[in-house]
């Protein structure tokens, strides 16, 4: 569940088989007077709108039943609630949620419809916070996929260093501290401080240093990695690795910092 503010009001969104979708009844705090979702629902040019998005995504949608109620719009007699109307005509566009988080909700392109019932303004200030709410998500995944990544490599990494630098008569204790020592090899070379200088320094935060690395610090991560079990394999001293690595990444973050730099100012 998320929420994004347009204007004054809150907007719930919610999942739905991997939709969005967003709360109209928090929508219509924000349109003047004493208003319904049913008011908005009775109307035939939503019902017309509703029934195109429902043919185009929706091979289940009863098109009898829809068009039966479709007929009595505009009468003053005609009401129909949400619920009645999904029940009736298996709509896939609208959902009423019961309980203290319940509600009507409506997937992302028919709510951008009853946004502009409220008004045009409403609708265009709800777009342009979906839209920033969707590239904040992005990023977020972005900076996951990328954590994901380096955790991936870390096990390469590990591997190189149990077949190269692990005698077998070592404890576990023994080889753990090994790991720990080839780890910091890396966040030496990168981040210029070992994992235990970094908790040292930052004794409120929780997690690791490496879970406050940037998307191309992880990059970075991921590819000395791998160039260190290559490394490893090789023979080279821990001393001259650590050399080697730290010069690869001063090189490869000027570049992928010289990118992002380019990226921003187009």
């Amino acid at each position: 569940m998320a929420k994004i503010k347009v204007q004054d009001t809150e907007v719930t969104i919610i999942q739905v088989n991997d939709e969005d979708y967003l709360s109209l009844t928090d929508m219509i705090r924000a349109k003047d007077g004493d208003f319904f979702v049913t008011d908005w629902l009775r109307n035939r040019n939503t019902l017309e709108y509703i029934g195109i998005w429902e043919r185009v995504y929706n091979p289940f949608f009863n098109y009898g039943e829809f068009a039966t109620i479709k007929s009595h719009s505009g009468l003053n007699s005609f009401k129909i609630s949400v619920k009645e109307f999904v029940a009736r005509t298996n709509a896939i566009c609208l959902e009423a949620k019961a309980g203290r988080y319940g509600g009507t909700f409506a997937h992302k392109d028919v709510a951008f419809e009853f946004a502009m019932w409220i008004s045009p303004e409403f609708k265009i200030y709800m777009v342009k916070e979906f839209q920033r709410m969707k590239s904040a998500e992005q990023k977020q995944l972005g900076w996951s996929v990328k954590r994901e990544l380096a955790k991936i490599n870390y096990h390469i990494h590990t591997d190189a260093i149990k077949e190269n630098l692990i005698p077998q008569e070592l404890t576990q204790q023994q080889i753990s501290i090994i790991y720990a020592e080839e780890a910091d090899v890396l966040n030496m070379a990168l981040l210029g401080m070992t994992a235990k200088q970094w908790r040292d320094a930052h004794p409120d935060l929780k997690g690791n240093i490496r879970d406050y690395a940037t998307i191309n610090q992880l990059i970075c991560l991921s590819n000395l990695e791998n160039l260190n079990s290559v490394f490893i394999s090789e023979g080279i001293p821990q001393s001259e690795r650590l050399v080697k690595l730290n010069k690869i990444a001063i090189h490869q973050m000027r570049i992928l910092e010289e990118t992002t730099e380019r990226k921003m100012l187009k």
